[in-house]
């Protein structure tokens, strides 16, 4: 009799010593995406977002974003990837977070962070998703060493986006300034978290830096080669800075502030 019960709880005991299997993911938001290539085994990673296939969107290389399935997030596309957990932002079609919970798919939504902080603590947060905690450790670090304050005389600048769109106080982009050692001059010109700036208000109180979305991506910003901007190039600088730096925090922070800390060592003071 003591043989036959010696059966089940060696099997149970071998079944509690074996590894987990690695969860399942699928990802319906580029700037999880982003983390989640640099965290997860390649395996593990069922589908991802339709952006980060992108060029226009993705904060990943094309070339890593075209390995994967990627989906447009809806109900239909994510259940038939039959994954273990699905990870999102804050804005997720209400179909597909009600097939999720019917078919009890775990879903774990994430926000938008806004400071190196939240993006550190949003990194170890999907690494503790996908079951690789030490590699969001080992992640969150490189984000937090390229992140480090410039030692450095702030010196004005501003970011540019297509239509004079600036982020302003209070956004991670505002914050990277700083650490790159600028000064977000958005606030100069009283505008909010995210405003639009008139062209006016720039030619009249120019930053020493700007920091041009159009010019990277386009190779010439058409409000910036307005001929009255042209006309201050002696107190204008327009340094080309790329989209793909701007869409997410995660570890597209250490490909900004080296960007940034790039174009700050071009000036002395």
């Amino acid at each position: 009799m003591r043989r036959l019960l010696a059966l089940p709880v060696a099997a149970a005991l071998l079944a509690s010593a074996a590894p987990a299997r690695p969860p399942r993911i699928v990802s319906i938001n580029p700037c999880i995406d982003a983390v989640l290539v640099r965290i997860a085994d390649p395996a593990q990673i069922a589908g991802i977002s339709h952006y980060s296939q992108d060029p226009r969107a993705t904060s990943i290389p094309l070339g890593v974003a075209n390995r994967f399935r990627a989906t447009s997030g809806t109900a239909e596309e994510v259940v038939a990837l039959r994954p273990d957990v699905v990870l999102t932002g804050p804005h997720t079609e209400p179909a597909t977070v009600a097939a999720l919970k019917r078919l009890h798919i775990r879903l774990v939504q994430f926000t938008v962070p806004e400071s190196v902080a939240e993006s550190v603590v949003q990194v170890r947060d999907i690494a503790a998703a996908t079951g690789h905690v030490e590699r969001g450790v080992a992640l969150a670090a490189r984000i937090t060493a390229a992140a480090t304050p410039a030692r450095a005389t702030p010196l004005p600048a501003l970011i540019w986006q297509s239509g004079g769109l600036v982020p302003g106080s209070g956004t991670l982009p505002d914050e990277l300034l700083r650490r790159a050692g600028f000064r977000n001059m958005s606030a100069a010109y009283g505008l909010k978290k995210w405003d639009v700036l008139p062209l006016e208000y720039l030619i009249a109180q120019p930053p020493r830096v700007l920091l041009s979305v159009a010019a990277a991506e386009a190779g010439e910003d058409r409000l910036t080669a307005h001929p009255a901007v042209r006309r201050l190039a002696r107190r204008i600088t327009v340094a080309p800075y790329p989209a793909r730096l701007m869409n997410c925090g995660g570890p597209t922070i250490i490909d900004a502030m080296a960007r940034l800390k790039q174009v700050r060592r071009g000036f002395t003071a």
